[in-house]
């Protein structure tokens, strides 16, 4: 059984300063530091350092070649990423110094993928493989309707979750891994419970992992819900929070760990990132977590 994460990847801008800017206001960045991500490169990054063999497709420019060679630095197969005259996609990420962010992403390289790319990628895979998704590529749809068919089970984090998306036919997703906009645009309810209960109804083969940020998370496992309280950290750069937490979440899934389990590792994964500058080279090496627990238990015995 094999892990594909077919996802973007982009060159992260990110600028240090007091707030995020709102419309129409200019304000001095305090510094800028240049950083690989897309949740696609984090998420394949942070299954690898969760212990997982993982294959990443996508598509890069001329300029990502760094890219490719920090996915294979951390052990992720790029056997199934395509190379275009296309810039590779980049991001400008807002950071304020209490850890707040906010990002503008341009797709570049991401949005070159054909259909024909995707079909000679799922061809090396068959049922019962695993298929992660984001939705900063082109050919999402194409994407899922094409690992249906060949049975593979599908993982789907709707970010960003746009009208295409919106209209598209989730209903093969196996797993949606969410945060609570991401939650309130396809239910339509704001409380994330709600959210939660519509969600339920309206894709009742789905298995729903609800991120509430500060607030912890919630895990609907199919018959059971299971919530999860958030990890006190001292945040620095909330970038990849959510992708350390999604690829931590779906190893323990893939290894079959009881849910609790899986949600505690997660979280803690999370907020040692957070405590990080940088998207993907602030997410914990599996070691560093199972240490970071066994501390936790030891301080609670």
């Amino acid at each position: 059984m094999k892990i594909l994460n077919y996802g973007s990847c982009n060159v992260d801008n990110v600028y240090t300063l007091d707030h995020i800017v709102t419309e129409g206001e200019t304000e001095a960045a305090e510094a800028l530091a240049v950083f690989p991500g897309g949740k696609g490169l984090n998420q394949s990054i942070a299954l690898a350092k969760a212990g997982l063999s993982v294959f990443h497709a996508g598509c890069v420019g001329a300029d990502g070649d760094f890219l490719l060679e920090l996915l294979r630095e951390n052990g992720v197969n790029t056997d199934w990423v395509k190379q275009s005259s296309e810039k590779s996609g980049h991001a400008v990420i807002q950071v304020t110094k209490h850890g707040e962010n906010c990002i503008l992403v341009y797709p570049g390289a991401n949005g070159e993928i054909r259909e024909e790319d995707v079909t000679e990628t799922l061809s090396h895979f068959e049922a019962g493989d695993w298929i992660l998704l984001q939705n900063e590529l082109a050919k999402t749809e194409f994407i899922l309707k094409e690992a249906e068919k060949r049975g593979l089970r599908i993982l789907l984090n709707p970010s960003p979750c746009n009208e295409a998306l919106l209209a598209a036919d989730l209903s093969s997703v196996s797993v949606l891994i969410l945060n609570e906009t991401e939650a309130a645009l396809l239910s339509g309810e704001k409380e994330p419970l709600a959210a939660l209960e519509r969600l339920k109804k309206k894709y009742p083969r789905t298995q729903l992992m609800l991120t509430l940020g500060e607030e912890g998370s919630l895990f609907w496992d199919g018959k059971s819900l299971h919530p999860q309280k958030a990890y006190p950290a001292e945040a620095v750069d909330t970038t990849a929070a959510g992708d350390t937490f999604t690829g931590y979440f779906i190893a323990g899934l893939f290894e079959g760990l009881p849910p609790q389990e899986i949600l505690s590792r997660a979280s803690l994964a999370a907020a040692i990132a957070v405590s990080r500058r940088g998207a993907s080279v602030s997410i914990p090496r599996r070691d560093e977590v199972e240490a970071a627990m066994a501390r936790r238990h030891s301080e609670n015995e």
